[in-house]
């Protein structure tokens, strides 16, 4: 699944540490007909219990949910009921894009933040914002349920100018522009996997 990369010193080299977690280069799979995302693309996660370690390991991850979250069915319901899920462990801070917010209060979901989704952007390549709720800058944001070419675009900018901030897709198309992607499954697998993560994250929660 994964293709060979020039690893020499850069800044857009991959870290040692995420290269020793499995993280494998990605092949050139286009997410859309003519799409140029650049020199830098993202590194295909070759396994589930992989992007959970990588969650788990982050010491300030946030979840950023998308306008689809809502339509795409999981194990547990849709992927708000996973974000849920993740909320609940503690490990992971949650924010509600669009009108999303709504879903997670009738849930009785607490602690889900808001904001639009190109302001978040904005927010994230800021060196000095402290986040949500005050508590430091995020060294990993996930995205899950966008449109696909609202997330490329958002990570194209944080790819140019937030360059330590680590990005990942959870979505099921490649996203050129992450740090990481899932890249290109079925429904049925992308549903597995998604329980795969969320319950590794549960662990020792």
């Amino acid at each position: 699944m994964g293709g060979g990369q020039d690893r020499n010193a850069g800044p857009d080299t991959p870290r040692e540490d995420d290269q020793e977690a499995g993280v494998m280069s990605a092949k050139p799979i286009l997410g859309q007909t003519a799409e140029i995302a650049g020199p830098k693309k993202a590194f295909l996660i070759p396994k589930p219990e992989v992007a959970a370690s990588m969650v788990k390991r982050a010491k300030r991850p946030l979840l950023v949910v998308g306008s689809n979250a809502g339509k795409i069915r999981t194990k547990d319901g849709d992927l708000i009921d996973f974000a849920i899920r993740a909320l609940k462990t503690g490990k992971v801070t949650v924010v509600a894009t669009g009108h999303l917010i709504k879903e997670f209060r009738d849930r009785n979901a607490g602690g889900v933040h808001s904001m639009h989704l190109m302001n978040l952007g904005d927010r994230l390549r800021d060196p000095d914002w402290k986040g949500l709720g005050g508590e430091g800058p995020y060294d990993l944001a996930v995205f899950v349920g966008f449109p696909y070419y609202m997330e490329w675009l958002v990570l194209s900018g944080l790819k140019s100018f937030a360059q330590d901030l680590r990005t990942m897709s959870l979505d099921n198309s490649y996203q050129p522009n992450a740090s990481w992607s899932l890249g290109a499954m079925l429904e049925d697998d992308w549903e597995e996997v998604l329980d795969v993560i969320v319950s590794n994250i549960e662990e020792g929660a």
